[in-house]
């Protein structure tokens, strides 16, 4: 597959000139006098699963055992000390724009990006252009339990339970390997399956998913799980921000650090990023002020946020390529565990260090979809396709920060 990659890098100027003669030919996201039928205010549940006993399983384990983890997975989990503030969480939701794939506060568009989550994570293993794709045909879940864990069918069918639409297996049933296993790196491989579908895909409160245990299998082949956890972390909110309603499906722990990298009103980290072994997640963890700050008051000043209040370029990143485009596709399409969604980096060049212009955003309303139907193995091997001919951006900082054609 690597021969068939076409992997194009372009200057600021040329993307510049693309960009905006393309919104200017296929115009926006949403058409001319469009009126939004968004709920004012959504009750979004951040019900999320008790990871006290990962935790401490995770504080137990020696460091040649976390050494061996993080070489594999990288700093997951770390998350797990991350206490989840739903009163923020909630406030956040309110500002969650899905015609954009961003959130919009007031003057600001920010979003959490590929290669902000790709460092936050620091998966020596991730190869950042092969991506999760859901395959037509696919190992059985107990066959791939089976490789991840090293137990035998009967000791895996056994515990498979039906939930909902999905087959899982219990926390409980997981918890046992990691506690008993001989083997150490299954030991290993099984918490971080437990990791992602406890933290980051958690859907089924208690369990792990055959959705979640079909990407964890792809792991072993260098496939990157951020576009994955991006993308559901991207549809849960658009479903709920449509709905006015509904229960957060996504790793909230990891939403909210990269929001307090930035948000100037948080004690800011003092990162040492050129460091080998140096992790922006624990430095975050550790740095970062808890503030008890109610929900309404949160939202107000999400209302009035100014670019002044903003970090806009985190200062654990390092400044490199972004990925602003791939195949056909004017933007970015991400491939989830239960559906796809698009976003558009270009909004936001300014997380970058770069000048913001007006991004090409066409199509960007109309690009989620659930794994259903009869159609959507096609739109998925459409986006698996583009993923082969990415489209990067490397410039250099210019000031001012935005182009006159840009209105904020």
């Amino acid at each position: 597959m690597e021969n068939e990659l076409l992997d194009r890098v372009e200057g600021n100027a040329n993307v510049h000139r693309w960009s905006e003669q393309t919104q200017l030919e296929k115009g926006d996201s949403i058409a001319a006098g469009y009126m939004s039928e968004l709920s004012v205010y959504i009750r979004i549940s951040v019900t999320q699963n008790n990871l006290q006993e990962l935790k401490e399983i995770w504080d137990q384990w020696g460091n040649d055992t976390k050494q061996l983890f993080c070489g594999n997975y990288g700093d997951l989990p770390y998350l797990l000390d991350v206490q989840v503030d739903e009163r923020l969480f909630r406030a956040l939701a309110q500002f969650w724009n899905p015609a954009y794939s961003c959130f919009t506060f007031g003057e600001v568009d920010l979003v959490p990006t590929v290669e902000e989550y790709t460092a936050l994570l620091r998966c020596p293993k991730f190869q950042v252009d092969r991506i999760y794709s859901r395959a037509a045909s696919v190992p059985t879940f107990w066959k791939k339990l089976m490789t991840i864990t090293g137990m035998s069918e009967q000791w895996i069918t056994a515990r498979i339970k039906e939930k909902g639409e999905c087959k899982c297996i219990s926390w409980d049933a997981l918890k046992g390997l990691i506690l008993m296993h001989p083997d150490e790196t299954k030991k290993v491989d099984v918490f971080a399956l437990s990791l992602y579908g406890l933290m980051v895909f958690p859907r089924a409160l208690g369990y792990v998913d055959e959705a979640t245990t079909d990407l964890f299998h792809r792991l072993s082949k260098r496939v990157t799980s951020v576009p994955a956890t991006l993308a559901e972390t991207f549809r849960s909110l658009g479903t709920c921000r449509k709905a006015g309603a509904g229960r957060f499906v996504g790793c909230a722990q990891l939403l909210l650090t990269w929001f307090y990298s930035h948000f100037r009103l948080i004690d800011r980290v003092i990162c040492q990023v050129f460091f080998k072994d140096y992790s922006p997640l624990k430095d975050i963890v550790v740095s970062t002020r808890r503030v008890d700050v109610p929900e309404e008051n949160w939202i107000v000043l999400l209302q009035n946020l100014q670019a002044k209040d903003v970090e806009w370029r985190a200062p654990w990143m390092i400044p490199g390529e972004i990925l602003y485009r791939c195949g056909s596709f004017n933007w970015v399409p991400l491939l989830g565990i239960w559906g796809a969604i698009g976003y558009a980096p270009l909004l936001v060049l300014r997380q970058f260090g770069l000048r913001q212009f007006v991004s090409a955003t066409h199509g960007l309303a109309q690009s989620e979809f659930a794994y259903r139907g009869a159609d959507y193995r096609k739109r998925v091997g459409e986006i698996s396709s583009a993923w082969n001919k990415t489209c990067r951006l490397k410039g250099i900082a210019i000031s001012p920060a935005t182009t006159p054609e840009y209105v904020e």
